[in-house]
């Protein structure tokens, strides 16, 4: 079998289990092509050196524009600052950068608590609880609306459901419906926000409005991706930490037991949390990036306009950098993981993101007892997102 030619096997679990993949990438093939007729070919750099350095490398664009064709996300929602390059990256991210600072973030920890606590109070008696349904989706999604200033009623179910559908694969939803849902939800927020319908005065999407009507620091179309950029990473990273780092404290009982104590350490729950962010990223694949010129990794030729992903996941188990890298282990000290990213697009909501797994995660376990998922862990469902890794569900029943 040629060496760049990966084993059918392990390309047929990438969703339920990416890791001996990516493992066969950084031994075999650290900047490996993929080459489809009629489609951009896409390099994914697998090894930490590589991943770290490029996602601060300024020959990398964030412009899904510089490649013809390719299809960013939802019609009309692109222009943020995912999506951006400098200038427009540094004014975006300065716009929203204010309500994620940590000394903000910190005074939210008594809502996350109380959110947190009233959610498992539904649960309490139940022998069977979705971590995700029940949990996780709940917490986080409440979180992002509190932030950005959505109403109460539009806090639902149904509205991560319009959310979600917008990175679900082709054929899995109907995506004309879902784009068209999604538009109807964004432009009755901005409206409220406009005619005073929703008298919150200090929220972040009020004030995104305001920057746009007040001084045109932001466009309609980059108002309208922002606010959606916002509320589906916001909602979407988080859950994933809480219900991928719930599973991995599942298979590991006795790491489980250090954050079940009564009291843990604080030390101990934040290396929690950074360990838990490295062994199985909530982001699998860092967001969209090209060749803005040729460049070399690996000894490839990487020609302009070539998609390059790099392998958050795959860099964040690299043994090179992490010892036992395949091992859980929550006191793992230094953890300079790639979870948040790397460089002048280091996650934004990196701190709100910490808060919500250091609050929630050792509260879920004290609040269900002993536990164990429902079914088996091969049979768990994986959601088969391009670019976030996360369970679909996570049914426990209590032991």
């Amino acid at each position: 079998m040629s060496p760049l030619a990966p084993p059918p096997d392990l390309l047929a679990a990438r969703v339920r289990d990416p890791y001996p993949y990516f493992a066969w990438l950084r031994r075999h093939a650290p900047a490996r092509a993929d080459r489809r007729p009629g489609r951009p070919t896409v390099w994914q750099i697998s090894r930490y050196e590589d991943v770290q350095a490029l996602l601060m490398d300024a020959r990398l664009s964030k412009d899904p524009g510089r490649v013809p064709g390719y299809v960013a996300g939802p019609t009309g929602l692109n222009r943020h600052l995912v999506h951006a390059d400098p200038p427009d990256h540094t004014r975006l991210r300065t716009l929203v950068n204010t309500a994620f600072v940590p000394r903000r973030i910190a005074q939210l920890e008594p809502v996350i608590g109380d959110i947190a606590h009233r959610l498992l109070d539904r649960v309490e008696q139940r022998p069977h609880v979705d971590v995700i349904a029940d949990f996780a989706a709940p917490l986080t999604f409440r979180m992002i609306c509190a932030i950005l200033g959505v109403p109460p009623e539009l806090d639902t179910a149904a509205t991560r459901d319009t959310l979600m559908a917008t990175i679900s694969p082709a054929g899995e939803v109907d995506s004309v419906q879902a784009e068209r849902d999604l538009h109807a939800l964004l432009d009755s927020l901005i409206v409220t926000k406009r005619t005073g319908g929703e008298q919150s005065g200090t929220d972040l999407l009020g004030a995104l409005v305001r920057a746009s009507d007040d001084s045109g620091a932001m466009s309609e179309e980059e108002l309208r991706s922002t606010a959606y950029l916002l509320l589906l990473v916001g909602h979407d990273t988080t859950m994933n930490l809480i219900g991928n780092g719930t599973l991995a404290l599942l298979r590991n009982p006795a790491q489980a037991a250090l954050l079940s104590a009564p009291d843990p350490a604080p030390s101990l729950v934040a290396t929690a949390v950074e360990e838990l962010l490295r062994y199985d990223s909530p982001v699998r694949d860092a967001t969209f990036r090209c060749a803005a010129q040729p460049l070399s990794v690996q000894g490839e030729p990487i020609a302009e306009g070539d998609i390059v992903s790099l392998l958050i996941g795959s860099a964040n188990r690299d043994g090179t950098r992490f010892p036992d890298a395949d091992r859980l282990d929550l006191s793992r000290t230094p953890n300079d993981h790639l979870a948040f990213g790397y460089g002048p697009h280091f996650c934004i909501g990196a701190a709100l993101a910490r808060l919500e797994g250091a609050v929630a995660l050792p509260l879920l376990l004290r609040r269900l007892g002993p536990v164990q998922p429902a079914k088996p862990v091969d049979e768990l469902p994986w959601r088969p997102a391009r670019v976030m890794r996360g369970l679909a569900a996570l049914p426990v029943v209590r032991i």
